[in-house]
């Protein structure tokens, strides 16, 4: 009678089975190419992460209708992330399709409510917690964040005068 070893046909098995996962992979790569990366524009959820970080950043500094200054701040990002080359603009939309996703949200963010629902206090928590983060990673995508919005905000010869920035030093214009 003969009694195979248990331990070589679970190799074998194994084996074949990530033979067949590498050929399924390389014939899914073959006839699906990706198409690298694209120009990204702002979706719904980026919208709604946006509309909800954008006045905690820039407190104090909103004037007039806050819904119209959002609006105007996420074109300004829009046209930010545009100028910037094609992987870092998958890298913001990494981010902000992370943001929207519910557990990330919860227990990256540590908000708990739907953007949309946050006080004011949560997401700033939230962004200060990321400021300090132990992570690099998580520190980076706050700057990214902050600058985007204040960078952007600022940036924009409209909002000078109300901080009392006179523009640029004529000869450099």
């Amino acid at each position: 009678m003969h009694n195979p070893n248990p331990r070589r046909s679970f190799l074998k098995i194994s084996l074949l089975g990530a033979a067949a996962l590498a050929a399924v992979g390389t014939g899914y790569q073959l006839t699906h190419p990706d198409p690298g990366p694209a120009k990204y524009t702002l979706d719904d959820n980026a919208k709604m992460v946006l509309a909800a970080v954008i006045p905690v950043l820039l407190q104090g500094a909103l004037v007039g209708d806050p819904t119209a200054a959002i609006q105007q701040s996420m074109q300004r990002v829009q046209t930010a992330i545009s100028s910037l080359p094609l992987l870092a603009q998958q890298e913001v939309a990494d981010l902000f399709k992370l943001l929207a996703l519910g557990p990330a949200r919860r227990w990256l963010a540590g908000v708990d409510p739907e953007w949309r629902e946050a006080s004011h206090e949560q997401i700033h928590g939230f962004l200060q917690s990321w400021r300090v983060h132990r992570s690099p990673t998580l520190q980076t995508a706050y700057m990214a964040l902050h600058d985007l919005v204040l960078g952007t905000w600022y940036g924009d010869e409209s909002t000078w005068e109300r901080i009392g920035y006179p523009g640029p030093i004529k000869e450099l214009r």
